[in-house]
């Protein structure tokens, strides 16, 4: 590598042929900024054309490439106006259909004109067309070589296409010959790992050759695009650690010595600690007394007692003088969080605060200052924590709840509010959507990890079944019979607003339709539409039981505990994931008779809602339905939208490459030991400035 030469990561994508100001500005709103970032932008599919069809041979969905003559080129004036030109080859004819089309282009469509032609042959309305097909002209007896590599079809948005994507990429190759992408793994690793070179990966996924293996390449499964995969992914592990390591270094308070008031807590519940509450308890309290701080996730699944395990660890940092910040992602959620705190801590003495978005005026600046002064010694609330005018006395413990619906930036930005010199507070991160290994080791390796496997006694597992929209009389039916007898129901509804392309009953047609049908039940109805008093209301009237049945949306997916709902049922249910959905059932079940789930979809159902509806009526295993929703949906879907902060990738798939977490984990601890000062650039080439997980 030459050192008056700067590296293909550094090059502006303005030094390549074609790419003027406007150009550049286009690239840049795509993510392409660099050559490099040419290199990464991968193709998603390829195309043969590297021989030529006959017309005579194609048949309807093949794409090819043709050689013809121009029989007849007019302009055909219907609905839409378009340009017709048919060509034929000696084997056959077929039609050349433009809807958009100049003069010129039109001119150059003459009669006896030589054309090669690609595209998708489909059928039309007196013999086969291709519409807007990539075209050449052709000098007479003069041939044209055909390709001699597949041809890649890349990502393109409006502005930034193919042909664009194609000049570029083959100049950035070029310029790659001159070795100027450094290579950071070490040659023992690539040979232990057997991980082919970078350049070598690069140059086979953007031109490989007519033999490569597409269905490999199309599944992103072939062993140059695993090469990248590998690299993105342990870019970003290595990230993940180094925000570990660098919280190592930093101080916490230790939260050690009486545990009196914790003692009082326990002995104050109804109810007895599980064996694996008592265990995750210990855990937070071993890191709780250590002077760096705790960064650990509790996972457990629906119904396990998380809430009780984290508020153990509350009642230790308040011993301690400190306070707490805890955060969750809905407003449904966090009051609910803030109703059972404020219950248990009342007896002890200790003051809780609520802070959200719809707190305003004198009652949030109440609420600040008797945070800033110290009063307030447990706040509760939503993304509004982190706003700049709450200030905390002596924050120690943060604990987020639900934490992949935040992303890293937003934990950091809470802990933050608690950073007094160089101490931070500890911080426990908790979640309901059970991760599988494969996830959790990429997502969250800054952060030990502890799982509540096991549910409280009285727990019976949930019955589901599923039925179709045909059957919804029966299922009324099943309602009012378990109002009868005493019992509640929820009936959820995907949306609140009827959607013909979606298909959804919608929850406020739905609400009418059940009370009429159903007189002698109170129907209440709560959706995200609502305003947060009257929501918080209806829920109350719910769990006092003074509304039977309960008509919602997805609102009520996390958080609301009411022991005497034994009946869900959920419409449209093959349109959620099975996470959503086992969050939903875990509604159910709460208390010690035996609850039901009814899945009622709309048929016919595809193959992979089928799966999915049949995972749930075989498991109430949270764990081994996260694992088999990562399968069948991908990591972005499991997940959830995407979040600030939130790892995010160009190349690698968790579900597809999960077969590489074991490597990247390899190859991270060889580089931490041996070569560290490889670990920036690798995080540099693969996350940029878009994510800056190693800042804390």
């Amino acid at each position: 590598m030459q050192n008056n030469e700067a590296t293909l990561d550094t090059l502006p994508v303005s030094t390549l042929r074609g790419v003027g100001p406007r150009s550049a500005a286009k690239l840049a709103a795509f993510g392409i900024e660099t050559v490099q970032d040419v290199l990464f932008h991968l193709p998603r599919r390829y195309e043969d054309r590297t021989r030529i069809v006959p017309i005579g041979s194609l048949r309807p969905g093949d794409h090819a490439v043709i050689e013809a003559e121009v029989d007849l080129a007019e302009i055909k004036y219907g609905r839409r106006r378009s340009l017709l030109a048919r060509v034929s080859d000696g084997s056959g004819s077929l039609m050349l259909r433009f809807f958009y089309f100049s003069k010129v282009q039109q001119q150059g469509l003459s009669r006896g004109t030589r054309l090669r032609i690609y595209g998708e042959a489909r059928r039309g309305p007196a013999t086969l067309e291709m519409v807007h097909p990539e075209y050449q002209r052709l000098a007479d007896g003069e041939p044209v070589p055909t390709e001699d590599r597949l041809t890649a079809i890349y990502p393109a948005s409006e502005g930034v296409h193919q042909l664009t994507l194609r000049k570029l990429s083959e100049q950035a190759l070029q310029l790659y010959e001159h070795d100027r992408l450094p290579e950071w793994l070490p040659q023992e690793l690539l040979t232990k790992l057997q991980l082919t070179d970078l350049q070598s990966a690069l140059r086979y996924v953007h031109r490989p050759p007519p033999d490569a293996d597409l269905e490999a390449l199309e599944a992103g499964v072939h062993f140059t695009q695993q090469r990248l995969a590998f690299e993105e992914m342990l870019a970003h592990h290595l990230s993940l650690r180094r925000v570990r390591q660098r919280a190592r270094r930093l101080k916490a308070e230790p939260l050690a010595g009486n545990h009196s008031l914790l003692t009082r807590f326990m002995r104050s519940l109804p109810f007895a600690l599980t064996t694996a509450q008592q265990r995750v308890i210990k855990e937070l309290l071993r890191d709780l007394s250590a002077s760096h701080p705790m960064m650990r996730l509790v996972q457990g699944d629906v119904g396990c007692g998380k809430t009780v395990v984290a508020a153990a660890a509350a009642i230790q940092a308040v011993a301690c003088d400190c306070q707490v910040a805890i955060m969750a992602p809905t407003e449904l959620l966090a009051e609910q969080h803030f109703g059972n705190f404020d219950d248990w801590f009342k007896s002890l003495g200790i003051q809780v605060g609520w802070l959200s978005g719809k707190v305003k005026g004198k009652a949030r600046d109440r609420v600040l200052a008797d945070l800033a002064d110290g009063s307030v010694q447990v706040l509760i609330g939503t993304h509004a924590l982190f706003q700049q005018d709450v200030t905390f006395d002596r924050l120690g413990l943060v604990i987020i709840d639900e934490q992949h619906r935040f992303g890293v930036h937003q934990r950091l930005a809470l802990r933050d509010k608690g950073r007094q010199q160089q101490k931070v507070p500890h911080q426990l991160i908790m979640t309901a959507t059970p991760i599988p290994r494969t996830l959790s080791m990429a997502l969250y390796a800054d952060l030990d990890s502890s799982v509540i496997d096991e549910l409280p006694p009285g727990r019976t597992p949930v019955q589901t079944v599923a039925l179709p929209d045909s059957r919804r009389a029966e299922v009324i039916e099943r309602v009012r019979e378990a109002c009868r007898e005493g019992r509640q129901a929820y009936w959820v509804c995907t949306l609140i607003e009827e959607s013909e392309s979606l298909q959804c009953q919608a929850a406020e047609d739905t609400a009418v339709l059940l009370a009429e049908t159903l007189p002698e039940l109170n129907v209440g109805l709560v959706h995200g539409r609502l305003k947060e008093q009257e929501k918080a209301s209806r829920m109350t009237d719910f769990k006092r039981g003074d509304i039977d049945l309960l008509v919602a949306t997805t609102v009520i997916e996390v958080g609301v505990d009411v022991p005497n709902a034994s009946l869900m049922i959920i419409e449209n249910a093959e349109r959620l994931g099975l996470a959503q959905l086992h969050q939903l059932r875990g509604r159910v079940g709460r208390g010690a008779v035996q609850s039901s789930c009814v899945l009622m979809y709309r048929g016919p159902l595809s193959a992979l809602a089928r799966k999915r509806l049949t995972v749930l009526r075989e498991s109430n295993d949270g764990f081994e339905i996260a694992r088999k929703d990562l399968e069948l949906r991908g990591p972005g879907e499991v997940l959830g939208t995407r979040q600030t902060g939130m790892l995010q990738f160009r190349i690698a798939d968790l579900s597809r490459d999960q077969g590489l977490l074991n490597k990247v984990e390899q190859a991270a601890s060889y580089l931490i030991e041996n070569q560290a000062d490889r670990i920036q650039p690798i995080i540099r080439r693969w996350l940029g400035r878009s994510a800056r997980y190693g800042e804390v």
